[in-house]
């Protein structure tokens, strides 16, 4: 028997038997064994009066934007297949980023404080080989979800919406009057749904027929006590080389009950990777030199697993008019993100005022819709970065390649400072930064990564870099030249804001440090 079974096999909950759960999943993902339900069909009757203005179909992310359109006065029901509720793991966050909730007049500032359980400083960037780099203010926030939630619940209820807890989505059927949404035991008419189900909703496996995620995050960790410091945090860290053909990194986060550790790394789907359980071995196994503690001197209080699947076919556009994904199902985060709480803030405020704008002029068809999920080149070539920090499984190379490479890059980010630095590390790529630091990398670095890219994923790469570029420039005119005020030319704004990264506000301070 294995450290993991063993440890897992006696803490309360039955942890163990969820990993099996989701590394049962995660098999049949590598075997092609996706599924492609059919959730959605097309009817021609005619709707009868409406429920609601707006159907979410999941509730935990779901929640936010749906609070923010019933606080806007549209009417709103969100479907949850379990308890509304959220997790007893912190979400990490950098402080500007939940400046959104205010601005929405979703929290008030003291209720902000409530949802708060963590702050530290500062967090350290440092790969095998290398000098650690340390920051400030970037994801060291560690927000209840179970908190923010109750309250965000409460307050939805109070302004008038409704929550069929434990009645999960079960068929959708779109006519040109409306869109019924099917519970087992209730029917509601609306005028759009949200799909908030998350990366394995069953509609979005739909609109991708069984296709194999073109990369996958793959993620362990736990939460436990006994941990002699507990003040400062790694926002990511690697002291290994490559092994067992990946490259393995690591994060760590004082929360209120502990501290928290995970190692993730990025893959394919390919059959012969291995699974969560092996994963969480290494885990166990590599942690007391990452964080220089007795693996029987910690007490766990919770571990945590899953895999976080990313399409280069993202943000996901539905064929259907009335429904729009959201959050994570939308896949409107980076292939090297497996944090959907920061995407869904960074995009809340954007995607309230266009629902509101789509409910207002009643425009639910579907290229209307489009517009609330356009190309974000700012996402589209990070996928460059997530193929140079995974290794193929026949694929042969130096063992500290990824190590050196990412010491190069962070390197003269570094030297270029926070206004570079920071916005890349809150999932946002800019134009500006991205061409300050390419030529300054090392080319010796760079070489031996080449043939293993491959000219075809050079070239997608710079087709988005490109776009990129043009993106910025087209935001920067539409702040000088009038351009309207309907509802295609803002969402076309919003593209080239949002695509080139000038939404980004700017989060904290830099710091190089010789600990």
């Amino acid at each position: 028997m294995g450290q993991v079974e063993t440890i897992l096999g006696a803490m309360p909950g039955n942890p163990l038997q969820g990993l099996r759960a989701a590394d049962q999943r995660w098999q049949n993902w590598r075997q092609g064994k996706i599924g492609a339900p059919t959730m959605v069909q097309i009817g021609t009757e005619d709707g009868p009066d409406y429920d609601c203005d707006v159907l979410v179909c999941g509730g935990t992310l779901g929640l936010l934007l749906a609070a923010a359109l019933q606080r806007r006065g549209w009417r709103v029901i969100i479907l949850e297949r379990g308890p509304l509720q959220g997790r007893v793991q912190e979400w990490n966050i950098s402080r500007s980023e939940l400046q959104t909730l205010l601005d929405l007049d979703l929290l008030s500032e003291t209720e902000l404080r409530e949802v708060i359980m963590t702050e530290f400083n500062p967090l350290r960037i440092q790969f095998h080989g290398g000098d650690p780099l340390w920051v400030k203010d970037i994801l060291n926030i560690g927000v209840s979800p179970r908190r923010l939630l109750a309250i965000l619940k409460e307050k939805f209820l109070t302004w008038g919406g409704k929550i069929f807890e434990n009645h999960p989505c079960t068929g959708i059927t779109v006519s040109p009057q409306g869109a019924i949404a099917k519970t087992e035991k209730f029917t509601f008419h609306t005028r759009l749904i949200l799909d908030g189900m998350g990366h394995f909703s069953p509609l979005a496996q739909q609109v991708r027929q069984g296709q194999k995620p073109d990369g996958v995050c793959l993620v362990v960790g736990s939460c436990a006590q006994g941990f002699a410091a507990n003040s400062k945090g790694d926002l990511i860290y690697s002291f290994t080389p490559i092994r067992n053909q990946c490259q393995y990194f690591w994060e760590a986060f004082p929360a209120h009950d502990g501290r928290t550790t995970y190692l993730f790394t990025y893959l394919d789907a390919h059959p012969q990777r291995f699974d969560l359980a092996f994963l969480l071995e290494e885990y166990l196994k590599l942690l007391p030199d990452y964080q220089q503690v007795d693996l029987a001197a910690l007490d766990f209080q919770r571990f945590l697993f899953g895999f976080f699947p990313s399409y280069r076919r993202s943000p996901l556009r539905y064929p259907w008019d009335r429904i729009l994904p959201i959050g994570d199902s939308s896949g409107s985060q980076s292939p090297v993100s497996f944090g959907g709480f920061g995407a869904m803030l960074r995009h809340l405020e954007r995607l309230t005022n266009g629902l509101d704008d789509v409910l207002t002029q009643d425009c639910c068809d579907r290229q209307s819709l489009a517009l609330l999920q356009p190309y974000q080149p700012n996402l589209s070539v990070t996928w460059l970065f997530q193929k140079a920090m995974s290794v193929g499984v026949k694929q042969t190379c130096p063992p500290n390649q990824i190590n050196d490479l990412l010491n190069a890059v962070f390197g003269v980010m570094a030297q270029l400072g926070e206004d570079t630095l920071n916005p890349f590390l809150q999932d946002v790529v800019q134009f500006q930064g991205l061409t300050k630091t390419l030529p300054r990398v090392n080319f010796k670095t760079v070489l031996p990564l080449l043939p293993h890219l491959g000219v075809g994923a050079l070239a997608d790469w710079l087709r988005h870099y490109l776009a990129l570029g043009l993106y910025t420039s087209g935001y920067a005119l539409s702040q000088r030249l009038p351009m309207g005020d309907s509802y295609q030319t803002k969402r076309r704004r919003e593209a080239w804001q949002y695509g080139s990264g000038q939404d980004f506000h700017p989060a904290g301070l830099l710091e190089q440090s010789q600990e």
